[in-house]
């Protein structure tokens, strides 16, 4: 892969700012890598290859990426340092060549509910400038037509201090004019909540009346401040309050009350609950708190903006008849067109710029959406795309972009668009790393890197570099799997019934009738934006007993883990402590046996300011977690800290027979192994887990439910050709048992295995939103009727 030198005439020498052509790695030890070393060529695309979890985020991501940016900040002053994420120092021997690293990843947008597309991005920001200079009449600055803007008024006196007993008094009126909507505070949405679901009015609070998760009845912050405040009878029914008492308990403001001595703030119900619950991102609740809000709180549509979340005024200021809320609600695609019509030289380079970013969004695929969704509704792979438009008409060059995967969520026919703009990314002098697993990518490749052979501690080490006509002629999994086709299903099953859909109008469909068939392995295909989870997740009729598996991350901090995630570890603490007569908590490294020196984290984490923070192994438990007394009591011959370093594949054989049998632990071990999981251990922190695997532990954690219908959504994200043979024989598992199977899904070899395909389209957001065909996938692939049906046909080489 040597370049092409640059010469200078009066010397056949090459000048030495062109040696270097190559980022080299040495010994590179992140995670499960075992002492990489590889040499990757600049200013050419180059693509990881590999099973999930071999170690191929961990070489570009947490080495290459992680080096650059940590170098990068160290260029800024220690002042500016001290305001920046502090990043370690990636375990590698050598790191030589790097360029500055832009990293596009999956990581979802913030689901903020003041976020928004058009807040994401900077459109939003032009098109407010936009209407504050066009439009008519003319109410303020750019921040009038925002709507995380309040507007406010304030006056007042204040003293200027000028020396020597000279002090003058200065009156001073402010006022500032945002596009808040002042009834739902910018969001759009008003929230109302349902009283019966937070209290039992037929109880005293002396009773226990509060059915709030968490509240329990000797808490001192929740329940006892309530009925030991002095405001109200903790032995009367609450539906026996009075007017004014009913008042205090649900609506008082903030008020100083003593309990037993100690000085505590009560507060109306209604506020607490919006503080405490409503206030957080709805997401990052624990699975039984999200439940609790799903039940005591509706959310309606803003009735005094209609969604818009902006003020009367806001909406007032018209350009050619549309206001700035229309603007957003429009599809981006029809907003470029409106933007095009524009011509008023006083803003000229404006509506250059902001042409520009719409003409982005089409470009990337992204012209469905309007820049008033909300960012948080976005999939993995919408909010990678969405990130990389700052990119699209950048002016850098020599750069290093890293990207994770950017095909996620895209249909074939979009696949060679990404191409072709990750082609022109290097061909304008970028060094170009993908982490990827669809052979379309793959294959236009300058540089392939494989990382194996297997996963986790299996993986983490160079199997293949070079070419990929040198991939495909090697002996790796990757070359061997990557002419893979799967042949289309000879014989399908016949369904035990239908989930009817009527009239099913959510975000692009179009009054959607169609029956999903049950008992059978149902695809639900079509181009991105074509209205899939539209119809998977808003269109499902209620009370169907769906369990759904999302592309939601995980959430969880360093000390959770798969045995925890999972509630693996509940049966094995019971079984220590029943083996032992002790109590569970000890076998718990986030309760009574945690390591006193390190609380149970195995390292001690040492801040640095604005240095990068590090971590060090205890000395007290080497790492183990857990108190030295702990771990002398033992089950089946191992202690604690044995059994969370064991690998699923490991446990479920240990927990599966002899004097440690465990059926409750090794039904869940059978389960992670099913989803392809059995190389993690029982202890590895879910941080360092990649997407694929996240994802394939909630379905292995989901497997349990009782529903009998499973919605899927992209279930082989992040999963390797080898890998996709094994979800699929999962599937038909699932829908053998009896259960309903219903997978979004762009993988064509999922859509060669379903018994049932319905494809929507035939384009994006108002061009979608229609069924374009029902049926099984040789009647898809013999009327080539649709995209998904040419692209099938292609793949199964019909």
């Amino acid at each position: 892969m040597s370049m092409a030198k640059r010469t200078d005439p009066q010397s056949p020498a090459p000048h030495a700012a062109d040696s270097h052509d190559l980022i080299r790695v040495h010994g590179a030890r992140v995670n499960n890598l075992k002492d990489v070393s590889i040499e990757i060529p600049k200013r050419r695309l180059t693509v990881f290859t590999g099973v999930s979890g071999s170690g191929k985020s961990s070489l570009v991501f947490g080495t290459i990426a992680a080096e650059s940016q940590r170098l990068i900040n160290e260029t800024y002053s220690a002042f500016v340092q001290g305001f920046m994420p502090t990043l370690a120092r990636p375990e590698v021997d050598v790191l030589d060549g790097l360029t500055t690293v832009i990293t596009v990843d999956q990581q979802r947008l913030g689901a903020d509910p003041r976020s928004t597309v058009g807040t994401a991005t900077d459109a939003n920001a032009m098109l407010r400038i936009l209407f504050s200079r066009l439009g008519k009449p003319h109410i303020g600055s750019p921040q009038a037509f925002s709507f995380n803007v309040a507007s406010v008024q304030a006056s007042g006196a204040f003293k200027v201090d000028r020396g020597a007993d000279r002090t003058r008094t200065v009156k001073r009126t402010f006022t500032r004019t945002g596009g808040m909507c002042t009834r739902c505070e910018g969001r759009g949405t008003v929230s109302d909540i349902d009283l019966t679901q937070l209290y039992d009015d037929s109880k005293s609070l002396a009773e226990g009346a509060f059915t709030i998760p968490g509240w329990k009845s000797d808490s001192f912050w929740t329940v006892r401040v309530y009925a030991e405040s002095g405001l109200l009878d903790p032995d009367k029914p609450i539906r026996k309050f009075t007017k004014k008492e009913m008042q205090d308990f649900l609506y008082r403001e903030p008020t100083k009350v003593k309990v037993e001595g100690v000085n505590l703030t009560y507060e109306g119900l209604i506020p607490k609950i919006q503080k405490s619950f409503l206030s957080k991102d709805k997401e990052a609740l624990q699975p039984h708190i999200r439940e609790f809000v799903e039940r005591a709180v509706t959310f309606t549509t803003c009735p005094d903006c209609d969604g818009s979340r902006l003020s009367a005024e806001a909406r007032s200021s018209k350009i050619a008849k549309l206001s700035i809320a229309d603007a957003c609600a429009m599809q981006i695609s029809d907003l470029a067109e409106w933007v095009r019509g524009l011509d008023d030289p006083s803003v000229a380079p404006l509506l250059a710029a902001l042409q520009r970013a719409l003409d982005s969004f089409v470009e990337i695929g992204l012209g469905y959406l309007s820049l008033d969704r909300p960012s948080g509704t976005l999939s993995g792979g919408e909010a990678q795309r969405v990130k990389m438009i700052r990119h699209l008409g950048s002016s850098l060059t020599d750069v290093t972009y890293v990207f994770d995967e950017p095909t996620i969520g895209l249909h074939p026919h979009d696949i060679q668009r990404m191409n072709d703009l990750l082609l022109r990314l290097r061909d304008k002098g970028n060094t170009v790393l993908v982490v990827e697993h669809k052979p379309q990518t793959i294959v236009i490749a300058d540089h392939v890197v494989d990382l194996g052979p297997g996963a986790g501690t299996a993986g983490g080490t160079v199997c293949f570099e070079g070419t990929v006509a040198g991939l495909r002629a090697g002996d790796t999994i990757t070359g061997r799997h990557l002419d893979d086709r799967a042949a289309v299903k000879e014989t399908v099953r016949k369904p035990t019934g239908a989930l009817e859909v009527r009239g099913a109008s959510a975000h692009n469909l179009q009054g959607v009738d169609v029956d999903i068939p049950l008992g059978v392995l149902t695809v639900i295909t079509g181009v991105a934006g074509s209205g899939k989870s539209s119809l998977v997740h808003g269109s499902i009729p209620a009370g169907a007993e769906v369990v759904s598996v999302d592309q939601g991350a995980i959430r969880g901090s360093r000390r959770s883990n798969p045995a925890t995630y999972t509630g693996l570890l509940d049966p094995i603490r019971k079984a220590f402590a029943k083996a032992n007569g002790v109590k569970p908590a000890l076998f718990s490294p986030n309760s009574e046996g945690a390591c006193p020196t390190c609380n149970g984290a195995g390292v001690i984490y040492t801040d640095l300011a604005m240095m990068a923070g590090v971590a060090t192994t205890c000395e007290e438990c080497e790492g183990r977690r857990f108190q030295a007394s702990v771990l002398d009591h033992r089950f089946g011959g191992r202690d604690i800290s044995e059994v969370l370093a064991m690998s699923v594949t490991e446990a479920e054989e240990f927990f599966g027979a002899g004097e440690a049998r465990t059926p409750a632990a090794h039904r869940i071990l059978e389960r992670l192994a099913d989803v392809g999981l059995g190389y993690l251990s029982l202890g590895q922190p879910l941080t360092t887990l990649s997407g694929g695997e996240r994802q394939r532990l909630k379905l292995a954690t989901h497997m349990a439910d009782k529903g009998g219908v499973y919605v899927l959504d992209e279930p082989t994200t992040g999963l390797h050709l080898a890998d996709v043979e094994q979800l699929l024989g999962l599937l038909d598992r699932l829908v053998d048992s009896g259960k309903s199977v219903i997978v979004v899904e762009h993988h064509q070899a999922v859509m060669a295995h379903a018994d049932w395909i319905i494809d929507l389209g035939p384009g994006a957001g108002h061009d979608g939103g229609r069924i374009v065909f029902e049926g099984t996938p040789a009647d898809l692939v013999a009327a080539r009727s649709t995209l998904t049906g040419e692209h099938l046909a292609a793949y199964v080489g019909a």
